[in-house]
This record gives C-alpha cells, sequence and structure tokens, in this order.
C-alpha cells in the first residue's frame, strides 16, 4: 500500500525556550539528527529542501510539541523519526534516531536510507532516487 504521506518529527521542541534548549544541549553534545540534515547552522539546507519538494507526496515536519496527537501516540517519545501515512490514515515506521544519526548530517546519505525505506514498505517499487 502506497503512501501518501511522510512525517518527519525533530527531537526538539518549537518555540524560543524549545530554541534555547536545543542550543545549550548542542553545546553539551546532544544532537538530532535530522536537524542535522535538514538545517545548516543558520537555516534549512538547500539540498534538504529540495528533496523535499521532490518526493511527491507532501512532507510534513514537525518539532516534538507541535506533532499531531496520532503521530505523536505512534511515535511515543522516539524521536527524531521519520513516519509514513498510508491513505488509510495508518502510520508506519520509516528511519529511526540510530539511521538518523548515522547520515551524519548527510542530505544525499539520507535520500538513499529514505528511498531503502518507501521501498521496504512498498511506497517505491522500482527503487529510483526521489
Amino acid at each position: 500500500m502506497d503512501l501518501v504521506e511522510l512525517a518527519m518529527v525533530y527531537d526538539a521542541d518549537a518555540g524560543v525556550v524549545g530554541e534555547l534548549r536545543y542550543f545549550f544541549g548542542k553545546l553539551a553534545g546532544r544532537h538530532c539528527g535530522l536537524c542535522d540534515i535538514t538545517h545548516g547552522t543558520l537555516r534549512p539546507k538547500p539540498a534538504f529542501e529540495d528533496l523535499r519538494y521532490s518526493m511527491g507526496m507532501p512532507v510534513q515536519i514537525w518539532h516534538r510539541n507541535e506533532q499531531p496527537a496520532d503521530v505523536a501516540e505512534f511515535t511515543a517519545s522516539r524521536t527524531p523519526i521519520v513516519v509514513g501515512r498510508r491513505a488509510d490514515g495508518t502510520l508506519v515506521e520509516l528511519l529511526a534516531a540510530a539511521a538518523l544519526d548515522g547520515c551524519e548530517g548527510d542530505v544525499e546519505r539520507f535520500a538513499v536510507k529514505l528511498d531503502r525505506a518507501l521501498v521496504g514498505v512498498g511506497s517505491r517499487g522500482d527503487g529510483e532516487m526521489p
């Protein structure tokens, strides 16, 4: 069954307090693998934005405190994470924190892992990159 939407959830909260917590956490050696993929020092990475808009389906990106209730229930605080939504509304995990960390902030590595995950759930039959 094909996916109709991707949802990506950062391991960080939105808002001024959330941004400050993330900033100081990063100084202390903590990070969010998804944040490293999507953002450079001060702004989104153009390569990620290009990938996002070439996916052929909506790609929603949320901070922990912004995600819809069904996504929050599914992820159960396992963030960062990338999940897919099927046409019937069910969710499926595509990439967990360890896989995102393994990308080491590289958008191309992320694209390869995401494409493999999409093929694995039957959302891409051809195995071609987006």
